[in-house]
């Protein structure tokens, strides 16, 4: 977090984040909530027009009063990968236990096709595999189809093979959780996590003032709705979302998603200064919740 307290938010992850359910950006909103966040309005112009020019936005009147629309090409690309929120919540809730297998993938891609090969490399590494050895990579869960599609799409699917075990063995080492440590940097994402859970429970002491008179208003709350989610994409970009039988114990994965999911609720339910219509991804947050927990959607 910057000094001020504040999440770190990239200028067009704020204006991704403040994309309505009908696809629209209020311009007006969008600039106040760049000054909660301490952004200035020309870093926001810049950034809206960098994206207009990538074919991202279009823009309809000026100033504060315009409209902004995100085109096709947008919406396609912002698509949240709701597979992976949906798996870490089913994981934290005890849905999701590990079956003892690890799940391989062996490739052999020619050097006529490197550019295909160092892109199936860093999408195993996306998908939550590490590298055992040049060729050879290990995910703790099911990711066949994922890797199936990327192989695919590159044009290298008959280079590539699957299997799995629930065997491995790396320098004399068998013992899972010991692997899991020795593959994955889980200090580094645990910090990841520590960080979101000092956002999400200053967030939350924030949104459960006692007095209603202190509780933000519609602004402030589209300012918490954004760093909340600027900071949990950066918690779990790279997180491979091993099983909760292979981390350390307490994790702090689950606490900080946990705590995200009480600030989130409280945003979505907060009365007349909710951020109604508000942000696209509570809507696709509730439904990955609804699925999780059994919980009625949000209003």
């Amino acid at each position: 977090m910057a000094e001020d307290g504040r999440a770190e938010v990239p200028t067009r992850t704020l204006v991704e984040g403040m994309v309505r359910a009908d696809g629209t950006i209020d311009a007006g909103e969008l600039y106040g909530v760049a000054g909660e966040l301490g952004m200035t309005d020309q870093q926001v112009r810049l950034c809206i027009k960098r994206m207009a020019a990538d074919g991202l936005l279009v823009q309809e009147g000026r100033g504060r009063r315009a409209v902004l629309r995100e085109t096709d090409r947008a919406r396609r690309s912002a698509e949240p990968e709701a597979g992976f929120v949906r798996h870490m919540y089913a994981q934290d809730a005890g849905l999701a236990p590990w079956d003892g297998r690890w799940h391989l993938v062996a490739f052999a891609v020619p050097e006529a096709a490197r550019t295909a090969r160092d892109a199936l490399r860093e999408a195993l590494v996306r998908l939550g595999g590490a590298a055992l050895q040049g060729g050879l990579y290990v995910s703790a869960n099911t990711w066949e189809a994922l890797v199936e599609a990327e192989a695919a799409h590159l044009g290298v699917r008959d280079c590539v093979t699957l299997l799995t075990s629930t065997d491995l063995c790396i320098a004399g080492e068998d013992d899972p959780p010991a692997l899991a440590r020795r593959l994955w940097p889980l200090d580094d994402l645990a910090a990841g996590h520590r960080r979101l859970a000092a956002l999400a429970a200053a967030r939350l002491a924030r949104l459960t003032a006692p007095d209603p008179a202190d509780a933000p208003a519609r602004i402030e709350r589209l300012a918490i709705a954004v760093e909340l989610a600027a900071e949990f994409t950066r918690a779990t970009a790279d997180d491979p979302l091993l099983p909760p039988e292979l981390l350390p114990r307490p994790w702090p994965g689950a606490e900080a998603r946990a705590l995200t999911a009480d600030c989130w609720r409280l945003l979505r339910r907060g009365g007349r200064d909710a951020p109604e219509p508000g942000p696209r991804f509570f809507q696709r947050y509730d439904e990955v919740m609804t699925e999780i927990t059994g919980e009625p959607r949000t209003a």
